[in-house]
């Protein structure tokens, strides 16, 4: 009997007014169990990032892709999360034979799939995923900020806070910045 490769696949930055969106698809393996999965929201930033070493180590294959802010601005967030989806799931080493992913969307790759709902609190697959995308985003967004401390990026990771929305104003939008999402749009006008 062939083991079946079923890849989970979750994004995070979908609400922030900054930096990409970032995707990530795993396939696990049943003889590398991983204890502690759960949707990345869930978990402190310690266990996620001991999580995503030990995913990254035990994982059969994993992919993190994104879509850059250009296209979320052309696209929407929505298409430009779904892109970062379909790129992660193509850069996996191994193909899948099912794919898992987190919403109510499927991905445009000619594979079998189920989108499921919450699936990052249900599927282990897909919250690995959700844990190496967060880890792997949240990185970003603090290596961000040692280039524009006025934002604040390392500790909202881009999302619209009072802080945020406040030095945006101030400042003014980068090129970091999602111009079609309304706060630095309005900032723009």
């Amino acid at each position: 009997m062939t083991l079946r490769l079923v890849a989970g696949v979750d994004e995070v930055g979908r609400g922030p007014l900054a930096g990409a969106v970032v995707a990530a698809a795993v396939i696990l393996t049943p003889d590398n169990w991983i204890e502690g999965l759960a949707d990345s929201k869930t978990i402190s930033e310690k266990k996620r990032e001991a999580l995503d070493i030990e995913i990254r180590q035990k994982a059969l294959c994993w992919c993190i892709a994104r879509a850059e802010v250009d296209e979320i601005d052309r696209l929407n967030i929505l298409h430009a999360s779904l892109l970062a989806m379909k790129r992660a799931v193509e850069g996996l080493s191994h193909c899948p034979d099912f794919v898992k992913i987190d919403g109510n969307k499927c991905i445009d790759v000619p594979l079998p799939m189920e989108a499921i709902v919450k699936g990052d609190s249900k599927v282990a697959a897909i919250s690995a995923a959700s844990i190496i995308a967060k880890v792997a985003r949240d990185k970003e967004m603090v290596e961000l900020d040692k280039e524009y401390p006025q934002y604040g990026f390392a500790s909202h990771k881009g999302y619209p806070t009072r802080a945020h929305r406040e030095a945006l104003i101030k400042y003014g939008p980068i090129c970091h910045h999602r111009r079609s999402f309304k706060p630095v749009r309005d900032v723009l006008d």
